[in-house]
């Protein structure tokens, strides 16, 4: 759910944040460059066809870049289940929640133990007569419970919002053709001065996002569960991802490599955090990144559990 940060690190990001003036590019290297296939992009996820228009990236330059307008729902995977209704509801019933670097099912049992899972008696999110769920069932409900200022009369709510909310609403992002490498990555920040808080795109057309505010969800005694597929929604941001669980399409790698699932917003490439043997690269950079002669410079994301998907943006983005 992509909630406006209301955080103390807006001051590191003041800090360390990129200033798009001073973004530079690298020199020239003897690393392969790949650009940007448009035609990995699923067309069910697209509201219209992809394009190439000018931009002008974070250096100043003005380049050739991929208008990429999506539906932010999937058309390779189901949306939901995130709240379940009882807590006798088994895993099939509800989602998944990211907590301390673990992946946790949103069962009845889970909501149940709440209180016990957060040490904190304040929690009671279900009927204790009957075990029914409580959790948002309107479009309204899903609005007012689903920003940064809930109310307490959606204190011990499971916020559950339905794709039917956001039939209708579409996303445009922007990627250079061609990936342009910095001399110093960008660094991610909250606020709307900051760089953006997309992380990427997935070839189904529905973002990678920033971590997701688990610290104002919670401490307004809400929780709002992500899917299996690691996504969930908002009226304003529709359906997005904030962890990669290998529910969306993936490109399998001939030489065991991860598979490729995505791309970044500065257009190099994002692929999984494992490679075909179950091992985690060892020599990614700060941005979670790494080179090679067949990919060229390219993405790992995080451990879903970790609720995010890059650190950084080794490349130039969209203004």
């Amino acid at each position: 759910m992509t909630f406006k940060f209301i955080l103390v690190q807006v001051l590191l990001v003041a800090l360390l944040a990129c200033n798009d003036d001073n973004d530079t590019a690298a020199p020239d290297t003897t690393d392969k460059i790949i650009k940007v296939d448009g035609t990995k992009f699923l067309l069910g996820g697209l509201a219209e066809p992809i394009s190439i228009v000018s931009q002008t990236l974070s250096t100043g330059a003005t380049v050739d870049c991929y208008k990429i307008v999506t539906k932010s729902t999937p058309p390779d995977h189901d949306m939901g289940p995130w709240c379940p209704s009882n807590i006798t509801d088994d895993a099939s019933k509800g989602g998944i929640w990211l907590e301390d670097g673990k992946v946790y099912d949103v069962d009845g049992a889970f909501i149940k133990n709440l209180a016990t899972f957060y040490n904190n008696t304040t929690w009671q999110m279900y009927n204790a007569s009957t075990g029914a769920i409580t959790k948002t069932s309107t479009q309204a409900q899903c609005q007012a419970a689903a920003n940064p200022n809930v109310g307490a009369e959606y204190k011990n709510y499971c916020v559950e919002c339905l794709p039917s909310y956001v039939s209708t609403l579409t996303k445009t992002i922007y990627i250079p053709v061609t990936p342009v490498k910095l001399t110093s990555p960008v660094n991610f920040g909250a606020g709307p001065m900051a760089v953006p808080s997309i992380r990427g795109i997935a070839f189904n057309g529905v973002v990678f996002d920033a971590p997701a505010p688990v610290n104002a969800i919670l401490g307004a005694y809400t929780l709002a569960p992500f899917d299996d597929a690691g996504g969930h929604i908002n009226i304003g941001a529709g359906y997005h991802y904030h962890a990669a669980t290998g529910k969306t399409t993936k490109i399998v790698q001939t030489d065991g490599h991860a598979a490729m699932i995505g791309y970044a917003l500065d257009g190099f490439g994002i692929y999984e955090n494992l490679n075909s043997a179950g091992v985690e690269d060892t020599d990614l950079d700060a941005s979670r990144g790494h080179y090679d002669s067949v990919r060229g410079y390219h993405y790992h994301v995080a451990k879903a559990g970790t609720n995010s998907f890059i650190n950084s943006l080794a490349g130039a983005y969209v203004k």
